[in-house]
């Protein structure tokens, strides 16, 4: 009996062990779930809910992928606050961050005539020196305003073509703004007019880079038209505009509609232009087009408020009062209606029309010009030929007319009127009858329909009856065969690489067997006198490099004069000395030096080579253009004079010529030889006649010694000490031959020499 107890004891540890052990492991399952439970609630009042909780005895484990790495830390917070943070365990991932994506590079270049402004972020690889240094030079002396921001990402592709594109509209377009990226510029800008807007367009579009997108906006000034005028009629040779205006493009297409349902066919062209009368003008124009349609002829002209109605003879006088009525009706208050119904003409017992009087003229192609029919009398006779002879010219005009005292009296200022018309067309006729005008013909000019209309209109008056058939032929138009900026320049440089235009040595007077290239020149630019030209001179490396910028100014200048005696106008050309800069051969060889002395022509806002890019620009071409414009040639003479005594009476540089002279011997030798040169330029260019044959005198507030200088003979010897000293120190007060715009940004004051 004692042996069962023995095992008693054992059993009842175990099964105590066992109900210990199952209960801790219910206590342990009891705290689990618990902790499970909560955390899981605390995840998804958080917004949590993506995590996944699992227990692991005490040991809460989170899983699960959290959308960034705040999540995941908010995540393990939230858990933190339920459970002791220790038991935590963190098995949570995070998705791998994408690569950040890089920036769009863009740029934004405003230019205007304060300067240029650039905005934007370009790649860290453009080279920043060398497009600051562009711009800089396109700027010339405007201000400019640098806000670019750099970014270190590969470059896109096409970004430097679509760059130096965009520099290229930059250069070429002085007002503008200009948006780039690597597939698309945009480019708003204003032009001064029509013609300069279509050549900047064709320009852009040749040079824009083909894998970038070109978006072009240049706008135009409008004209001012006036008086503004509108001409529309109906006739057997259909419906037709003889001259149109609009104020805006929506006007315009109202216009044009109505026209078009009034039987118009083909194209028209109405100008948008300044000087309205009122806002209402397009209304106006379609109802008195429309009341047109319904009378099935006739015409309809408008000059500025006042609104001529002319209706066939055929109407019936009833169809006419109503329609008339209608319309004076519709149209805004503004407007002005006359209405003609002219008569019918009267058949004669022959079965013929007796005939209204009439004045007719003829113009042929070859420009004679016949008057034929009735005057008023010998007065008007007199005035007529007279007129005609100024118009078309004395010997191209053939007279034949008679005198009819019974004429209306406004028959002289209707003659008048229509050969000013006439004057218009390379050929034709106008007839000239008491009730209506009719003009035909060709012509050369665009517009020549518009303006007749608007000088009848203004000359007439709005009430009168005209008939313009006017045929516009492109091969009659002066303009047709004009050469292009590029022809103009390439043909005058051509004849300078033929035949140089030489001077003598040290001076900037032009030698006699030049005359020939420089007449050559002049018929060239009688072709191309809109075009803006720079004359560029140059010298070689001899002497002072001072000196040299300045001598090659005179010659410059001295070209221009010599062009401008020939009568050709100057307006568009400017003189411009580079001294020694641009060499285009070797200064160590006497050839090369007499390479490097020559005269070039150069384009004014065009492109340009590098070379001359870097050297002149539009700012400073457009100065010295005012100021050969506001210059006349007496002025030219006296400025001539002036600087001639100042280098006559100071150190001259070495003449070109004398290479083999040393420097000192040189500089003495030119101011005793070439210093009476100079001053004989001055007599010449002060005796050159202007334009108007009058002769130049010096300025009231010359020296002494220029004015002598401006009137020496050829053997003028070398001015006295006196009048040197005479000359002014101040060189402000005296600028250099040439130099003819103060206040210029590119105008500075030459140094004087050493004495």
């Amino acid at each position: 009996m004692n042996l069962p107890r023995i095992f008693v004891a054992p059993a009842i540890i175990v099964v105590a062990a066992l109900l210990c052990l199952t209960a801790a492991r219910l206590a342990v399952i009891a705290v689990e779930t618990r902790s499970q439970d909560a955390v899981k609630d605390q995840l998804v009042l958080m917004g949590h809910d993506w995590a996944t909780v699992e227990t692991d005895g005490l040991q809460v484990v989170l899983s699960g992928t959290a959308k960034n790495e705040a999540s995941r830390f908010r995540a393990l917070s939230a858990a933190g606050g339920v459970v002791d943070a220790a038991r935590v365990i963190d098995n949570m991932t995070v998705p791998a961050a994408e690569a950040i994506k890089p920036p769009r590079f863009s740029m934004e270049i405003l230019r205007n005539d304060a300067g240029i402004s650039l905005i934007g972020l370009i790649p860290a690889a453009t080279d920043r020196e060398a497009l600051t240094d562009q711009i800089g030079k396109i700027a010339r002396d405007t201000h400019v305003t640098d806000l670019l921001e750099s970014a270190d990402y590969p470059v896109p592709d096409n970004w430097d073509d679509a760059l130096e594109f965009a520099l290229y509209a930059l250069k070429t377009l002085p007002r503008s703004k200009i948006s780039m990226a690597a597939d698309r510029v945009a480019i708003t800008a204003i032009s001064d007019s029509v013609e300069e807007k279509t050549r900047w367009e064709k320009s852009l579009k040749k040079e824009a880079p083909r894998a970038v997108l070109l978006a072009v906006d240049i706008s135009a000034p409008r004209p001012v038209i006036t008086p503004f005028t509108l001409r529309f009629l109906i006739d057997e040779d259909g419906a037709r505009f003889d001259a149109c205006s609009a104020h805006d493009s929506v006007g315009r297409a109202e216009i044009i509609s109505a026209a078009v349902e009034a039987g118009m066919t083909g194209k028209a062209d109405c100008t948008i232009g300044l000087g309205v009368p009122s806002p209402d003008w397009p209304d106006a124009v379609v109802t008195s087009i429309k009341a047109l349609a319904t009378l099935e002829g006739g015409s309809i002209t408008f000059s500025d408020a006042d609104v001529t109605l002319v209706a066939p003879a055929t109407t019936s006088q009833a169809n006419f009062d109503r329609i008339v009525g209608e319309l004076e009706a519709d149209l805004p208050d503004l407007y002005s209606l006359h209405a003609i119904l002219p008569e019918p003409v009267k058949i004669d017992g022959s079965g013929e029309g007796s005939g209204p009087p009439e004045f007719v003229a003829t113009r042929s192609p070859e420009g004679l010009v016949q008057l034929r029919g009735r005057l008023s009398d010998e007065t008007q006779r007199s005035a007529t030929d007279s007129f005609a002879r100024a118009a078309f010219g004395t010997e191209n005009v053939y007279a034949a007319t008679r005198l009819d005292q019974d004429l209306p009296g406004n028959w002289p200022s209707r003659v008048l009127a229509a050969l000013e018309a006439l004057s218009f067309l390379v050929s034709g006729s106008i007839v000239v009858q008491p009730e209506v005008i009719d003009i035909r013909g060709t012509t050369g000019d665009p517009d020549a329909s518009a303006k007749i209309s608007r000088l009848m209109g203004d000359k007439l008056g709005a009430s009168e009856d005209f008939r313009v058939n006017v045929t516009y032929q492109e091969e009659l138009d002066p303009t047709h065969d004009l050469p292009s900026p590029q022809e103009c320049a390439g043909q005058i440089n051509a004849l300078l690489a033929e035949s140089k235009i030489t001077f003598a040595p040290g001076s900037a007077n032009i030698e006699a067997s030049a005359a020939g290239t420089i007449d050559k020149i002049a018929e060239v630019m009688r072709g191309c006198a809109d075009v803006r030209m720079e004359i560029a001179g140059y010298t070689d490396s001899q002497g002072r490099e001072e000196m040299n910028r300045s001598l090659s100014q005179n010659r410059a200048q001295a070209v221009l004069n010599a062009l401008l005696a020939r009568r050709i106008l100057t307006s568009n050309l400017t003189a411009k000395g580079y001294g020694e800069a641009d060499p285009v051969a070797d200064n160590g060889t006497e050839d090369g030096r007499e390479a490097n002395r020559r005269i070039e022509f150069h384009l004014l806002d065009q492109p340009q080579p590098a070379s001359d890019a870097s050297e002149n620009g539009d700012g400073d071409a457009t100065a010295q253009t005012e100021a050969a414009t506001a210059t006349d040639q007496g002025t030219d003479a006296v400025t001539e004079a002036d600087t001639s005594a100042d280098e006559a009476a100071e150190p001259a540089p070495a003449a070109e010529g004398a290479e083999d002279t040393p420097p000192a011997e040189a500089e003495q030798a030119v101011a005793e030889s070439d210093a009476p040169d100079t001053a004989d330029a001055a007599g010449a260019a002060a005796e050159t006649p202007t334009e108007d044959d009058t002769a130049s005198e010096p300025a009231p507030n010359a020296q002494e010694g220029a004015s002598d200088a401006a009137t020496a003979p050829e053997n003028a010897e070398t001015p006295s000490a006196e009048d040197a000293a005479a000359t002014p120190e101040d060189p402000e007060k005296t600028p250099p031959f040439g130099i003819q715009a103060p206040g210029a940004d590119d105008i500075r004051p030459l140094p004087r020499p050493e004495r």
